[in-house]
């Protein structure tokens, strides 16, 4: 039973690795001709099982994304002409004729070399055009971090308390007397009286006014750098293969004039999202003197590893944010761009989830980085 149990694991873990970087894909496609006679021809039914074939390609480039789904409409005469070298194995699934309507309707399920289609992709682009003496330099740097410590503050609290009140007293007193003597038979009798009234009233009134405000301040954030040697293989063969002359930018810095240095982006990327502006200027003014036309630069994030519900494994998810820049221009131009998009991956080990993870953001980023300049025409 523990037999068959780590045979499961290690089946979901190929399977995940195949679906993140395979050559193969599987895609479904329907189509749908009308027809004259009594019944579909062969002819006919050929004709819509090619048309749902290309539906399934279509529905792939449309899953992977806009520029992707461009990239097909250029190639689209490519496949029609040799549909064997872009489609291994092509699956009838289902067939339906409606003779009422005289329609014939098939589905199909294709495996796509999708090795054949990137290369169709990337030999459609303007720098494979132009040939290899004409491939354009281009530097790139990709920094894999991690969040090391997050600091929050407590919400500051101003309160401030208006009271203000009236009062108002009236007092009223008045006192009344008399007094008498009488005198007879050698004696002298007094009297008095005395008669007092008072009466007062007070009246009091208070109002209170409160208010204030709370200020809050978002966490500060710091990242720790991760190893990611490995990736500048992805990025390099992705690059390379859309025709690029392409070099890391650790090795263009000694060619920059000291205005590029390394070091400095990575510590912009250890405490914020982005370059500061005089770090961005630097690198451009650098490649400049290095005569590098275009600069890919950006950032994979790595999130924290938790266990995958379906498999049992670790699991690591990755945001890629990357651009691609035109720096021949006075002011240079982020002409390609990707993210903030997210991709996963899965392992034994929480290093594994996180290589896989990393490889699998790595490619699809580059690949979309390429078919965004290919659509534009880029040399």
């Amino acid at each position: 039973m523990q037999v068959i149990k780590q045979f499961l694991i290690w089946s979901c873990i190929a399977l995940f690795a195949g679906n993140a970087l395979a050559q193969v894909q599987q895609a479904k496609g329907k189509a749908s001709v009308t027809y004259q006679g009594w019944s579909a021809s062969a002819d006919e039914k050929a004709k819509a099982t090619m048309a749902a074939q290309l539906k399934a390609i279509e529905f792939y480039y449309a899953e992977a994304g806009q520029s992707e789904a461009e990239n097909f409409d250029a190639i689209r005469e490519k496949i029609i002409a040799a549909p064997d070298r872009y489609i291994l194995d092509s699956t009838i699934l289902a067939e339906e004729e409606n003779k009422d309507k005289k329609q014939y309707t098939v589905t199909v399920r294709v495996a796509l070399n999708v090795a054949n289609l990137h290369n169709a992709v990337k030999s459609n682009s303007a720098v494979v055009k132009a040939g290899p003496t004409a491939r354009s330099p281009l530097a790139f740097m990709f920094v894999s971090r991690q969040v090391e410590s997050t600091r929050s503050f407590d919400d500051r609290v101003y309160k401030r308390v208006d009271e203000k009140a009236d009062f108002k007293a009236n007092a009223q007193v008045s006192e009344k007397g008399s007094e008498g003597e009488t005198f007879g038979r050698g004696q002298i009798g007094t009297n008095a009286s005395v008669s007092t009234k008072a009466s007062g009233s007070m009246q009091r009134s208070a109002s209170i006014e409160t208010g204030g405000s709370t200020t809050r301040r978002a966490s500060d954030s710091t990242f720790r750098l991760l190893p990611s040697a490995n990736l500048g293989q992805v990025f390099t063969s992705n690059f390379t293969r859309a025709g690029f002359k392409v070099s890391e930018a650790a090795m263009i810095e000694p060619y920059t004039g000291g205005k590029f240095k390394v070091a400095t982006v990575e510590n912009d990327y250890k405490s914020g999202m982005d370059l500061k502006p005089a770090t961005l200027a630097s690198l451009v003014d650098g490649m400049r003197v290095a005569q590098i036309p275009y600069v890919a630069l950006g950032t994979l994030d790595v999130g924290l590893a938790d266990t995958d519900n379906n498999t049992g494994l670790m699991r690591v998810s990755v945001t890629v944010n990357a651009k691609l820049l035109d720096i021949s221009q006075t002011i240079p131009d982020t002409i390609a761009s990707v993210g903030p998009v997210q991709y996963a991956g899965v392992g034994p080990t929480e290093d594994e989830a996180r290589n896989n993870a990393l490889k699998l953001a790595a490619n699809n980023a580059a690949r979309e980085l390429t078919s965004q300049i290919t659509n534009l025409g880029v040399r």
